[in-house]
C-alpha cells in the first residue's frame, strides 16, 4: 500500500534520535505505539503512562510498581525496556505523575508516555484536564484511528461535541479530512499540552485499502503544519 508503513517501521519514520521523551495523545493507536516504540528503540527505556492502562495491557514488557529511581535503573541494565506504573487499581493499572518521566528522562535513552485517554474511541478532543504531557517531552505524537474518517463524529469520537466544535460543524456532521486536521492541529485540539521547543507529529493508525485515501487527505492538509505517518492496518485492536 503507498504511503502507509507497517508498524514494525513506525520509529524510523517518525525519525526519533537517541534521546527521547515522547507522549501519545488523542485516539486510537497510543498504546499500540507505546509498544511498538518500546520494541524499536534501543538503549534503556521506560514504558508508562501519566493516566490509566488496562492492567493486562503489557506488551510483552516487565511490570514495576512505584520503583525507586536505582530499581529502575537496575530493571533497565544496560539496554533493557520496561512498564512502569504507580499502582494496580485492579483492571486498570494507575499511571505516573509526570514529574517522574521527567526525572527519569535525565536517567535513561528513551521515557515512552501513554499521556491521554480515549475510551477506546478512534478520535477525541481533550477536556480541559487533559492531555497530562510531560513538560520535557522532546515529541508528542497525535494518534488517529483510520476508522473515524469519513464517519459521523457522535457515533466515532470520544468527547463528540468538543470534537464538532473545534471542527467547525455538529457532531452529527462526518468527520471529513479537513475536520480532522482543524482538530489535530488546534491548540486545544491534539496540540493541547504540547511544551515549547518539543517536536509534534499525527500518526493515522490501521490504514487499509478503502481509507487510504482520505487518511492520504488528512496527510495532504497537515502536511505544511506537522509530519504525519500513516501506519497499514494490521489484525487485533488498536487503542
Amino acid at each position: 500500500m503507498a504511503g502507509a508503513v507497517p508498524l514494525s517501521e513506525l520509529a524510523s519514520a517518525l525519525e526519533l534520535g537517541p534521546h527521547e521523551l515522547v507522549a501519545t495523545v488523542g485516539g486510537g493507536g497510543k498504546t499500540t505505539t507505546l509498544f511498538a516504540l518500546g520494541r524499536q528503540l534501543g538503549g534503556r527505556r521506560v514504558l508508562t503512562t501519566t493516566t490509566k492502562m488496562g492492567r493486562d495491557r503489557t506488551g510483552g514488557f516487565p511490570v514495576l510498581f512505584g520503583p525507586s529511581d536505582t530499581a529502575l535503573l537496575d530493571a533497565v541494565g544496560a539496554g533493557d525496556a520496561v512498564l512502569v506504573w504507580k499502582a494496580d487499581g485492579g483492571h486498570k493499572a494507575i499511571g505516573l505523575d509526570p514529574d517522574a518521566c521527567d526525572r527519569w528522562f535525565d536517567l535513561v535513552d528513551h521515557v515512552l508516555v501513554e499521556a491521554d485517554g480515549a475510551a477506546g474511541r478512534p478520535f477525541k478532543a481533550p477536556r480541559p484536564l487533559e492531555p497530562v504531557v510531560p513538560s520535557h517531552a522532546t515529541l508528542v505524537v497525535a494518534c488517529i484511528g483510520a476508522s473515524a474518517l469519513g464517519r459521523v463524529i457522535a457515533d466515532q469520537c470520544h468527547r463528540p461535541m468538543r470534537v464538532a466544535a473545534l471542527a467547525g460543524c455538529t457532531p452529527y456532521e462526518r468527520l471529513t479530512p479537513e475536520r480532522a486536521a482543524r482538530v489535530l492541529l488546534h491548540d486545544r485540539g491534539s496540540r493541547k499540552g504540547c511544551p515549547a521547543g518539543a517536536r509534534f507529529a499525527v500518526v493515522v493508525h490501521r490504514v487499509d485499502d478503502a481509507g487510504e485515501a482520505m487518511a492520504a487527505e488528512v496527510e495532504a492538509v497537515i502536511a505544511d503544519e506537522a509530519p504525519v505517518v500513516l501506519v497499514a492496518e494490521r489484525r487485533g485492536p488498536v487503542r
